[in-house]
């Protein structure tokens, strides 16, 4: 058996305020040719499909047209996809009816029966081999809110209630295997040891919860096919758990290394091997500085010239970051001139002050930050620090994690 794994696609993301519709496109086209050629049985998409849980209409089309492209090449392809920490796990699951008469199945809850027993029938999808026979089993775990996870005879202990789901789940998984098949999950999480890209990946963890152990997923599972983290990584360097990354490079953070997918091949019941397939990029990332802003001014000058016959769509996204002795109120002006012509986007520049942090010494605290540096938690414990002058205290930032996550989930109705 062959899968694919991806994941954290971000489809409707904006940099900045840009849209990368183009390069999902790019993208998509690169994924259905990989498809056609490779041809594996599955397809794994491991959460975060959509950047927001209220996603635009484009990025839904996207999707939706490559599943219906992926099924007309491909009859036989299975796609397997769940919700992440982005997504609306009820919105993943209202076209899942349509959806299952293309061979895709779209998993965004976890469900509990009357009894307090997980309903996992729901979350265990067989696996077709090339044959037509059951190949293997897939274990679908879309990310797990609290408010699914805890209350009532599961109590309160929310990384308690994520390992009862596991356990569940994998003793269902467990009971219908048969020899010769793979058991195969796939589940949006962050798992301790997993390196973090900067600015784009937003926190899993609860209040002052840790991060997930990799011993949920016990040595019966052929392969754990993860999403959230956007770099491509082993977790504890098992090579049956894996981090794909996203395919897109969705900050100036993760510019510094390929995107790819993994193509995962299974025999007689077993990980035969893990293989990369990297993707193409169709636009790139540019960062120029730290640097003082007559140094910077330089380098703009030696920045390509617009060619009148290129695709503006493929021109680089960039960044400049500057670093200032004093404030330089037209700053903008004077960057965006000195771009005039030149075949690259603004679409950031960011400033610090030379003697306050960084290479310069200091603490760093008179560095500016924008507000989309700082995730909620961040912006929380500097306001309260701010207002009353001493740090946020344990249970406050956990009651306002859990404030935080109903947030969401309200914002999660369709």
């Amino acid at each position: 058996m062959r899968l694919f794994h991806t994941s954290d696609w971000h489809l409707g993301q904006n940099l900045h305020g840009q849209e990368r519709d183009f390069e999902h496109g790019a993208f998509l086209d690169w994924l259905l040719n990989s498809l056609s050629e490779r041809k594996p049985e599955v397809l794994l998409i491991a959460g975060d499909i959509f950047d927001t849980v209220n996603p635009p209409v484009k990025a839904q089309e996207r999707l939706y047209d490559f599943i219906v492209n992926a099924h007309e090449r491909l009859p036989q392809l299975t796609i397997v996809m769940i919700a992440g920490n982005h997504d609306s796990g009820s919105r993943i699951e209202l076209p899942a009816p349509l959806m299952r008469r293309l061979r895709t199945h779209a998993l965004g809850r976890v469900l509990w029966l009357d009894d307090g027993v997980l309903d996992a029938e729901r979350l265990l999808l067989p696996l077709p081999a090339a044959d037509g026979s059951i190949g293997g089993w897939c274990l679908a775990l879309p990310f797990l809110r609290p408010a699914e996870v805890t209350g009532g005879v599961l109590g309160d202990n929310y990384l308690r209630g994520i390992g009862q789901v596991h356990e569940a789940l994998i003793a269902a998984a467990q009971s219908k295997r048969q020899p010769g098949q793979v058991l195969i999950a796939i589940s949006h999480a962050h798992m301790a040891g997993g390196s973090v890209s900067e600015d784009s990946e937003r926190s899993l963890i609860i209040g002052t919860a840790e991060a997930l152990p990799a011993s949920l997923f016990s040595a019966d599972i052929t392969y754990v096919a993860l999403g959230h983290l956007h770099k491509p990584q082993r977790v504890n360097g098992e090579e049956r758990i894996r981090y794909c990354g996203s395919p897109i490079p969705l900050s100036f953070s993760e510019i510094g290394y390929q995107h790819q997918i993994l193509e995962i091949n299974c025999q007689d019941g077993q990980l035969a091997s893990v293989e990369t397939r990297l993707i193409p990029r169709a636009v790139n990332l540019q960062r120029l500085g730290p640097a003082p802003l007559a140094e910077l001014m330089e380098q703009l000058k030696d920045l390509p010239d617009i060619d009148l016959l290129a695709d503006i769509d493929r021109q680089p996204w960039l960044e400049v970051r500057v670093r200032l002795d004093e404030p330089q109120p037209d700053l903008r002006n004077q960057i965006e001139g000195a771009l005039q012509g030149k075949a690259v986007r603004l679409v950031r520049i960011s400033t610090e002050y030379a003697g306050k942090g960084g290479e310069n010494g200091g603490d760093g605290e008179s560095d500016l930050i924008e507000l989309d540096q700082l995730s909620p938690q961040e912006l929380f414990s500097r306001a309260w620090q701010d207002h009353y002058g001493n740090p946020v205290d344990e249970q406050t930032l956990n009651d306002f994690a859990t404030l935080l996550q109903e947030v969401q989930l309200e914002g999660e109705q369709p």
